[in-house]
């Protein structure tokens, strides 16, 4: 299997096939992991939990929704941007709000795209694409026990 990974991170089961469905069409092709909370993602992300024992790979790319059960999405992307390891993946955030300050300040914070739901496939693609993802050959995986 190929080590190029971008993790999905969306509790919705019906938007997170939809942007796998968009990443297969843009050729934008990767193994993608899904995880269906921010706490579940911190656990892939640093290996923790339930997910001690997988491999050391480190995602290329995390899409995140904004509002996450359990753990919001602005607190899963502090995590990542104040660990070393996690620090320079780029972030796609996923959100609904239309309203600007939900989006704009999330920049210095370390979001690399925002992208409005309801999804704008081609959008979604786009911004994906113009974060230098590779074409390789995409592997979807739903995180073990994450579907609802």
């Amino acid at each position: 299997m190929n080590d190029r990974l971008i993790l999905l991170v969306e509790h919705n089961p019906a938007k997170s096939d939809s942007m796998l469905l968009a990443l297969q069409q843009s050729e934008i092709v990767h193994r993608v992991v899904v995880t269906r909370d921010g706490i579940e993602a911190l656990e892939y992300l640093y290996r923790t939990g339930r997910y001690s024992a997988r491999d050391a790979s480190i995602p290329q790319m995390i899409l995140l929704d904004l509002n996450l059960p359990r753990l919001g999405g602005l607190e899963v992307l502090d995590s990542v941007r104040t660990n070393p390891d996690t620090a320079l993946i780029p972030v796609v955030m996923l959100t609904s709000s239309r309203e600007q300050e939900d989006r704009i300040p999330r920049y210095p914070n370390g979001a690399s795209r925002f992208v409005r739901k309801p999804l704008a496939l081609q959008a979604f693609a786009a911004a994906v694409r113009s974060l230098g993802i590779h074409r390789l050959p995409l592997h979807a995986q739903v995180a073990e026990g994450s579907r609802p």
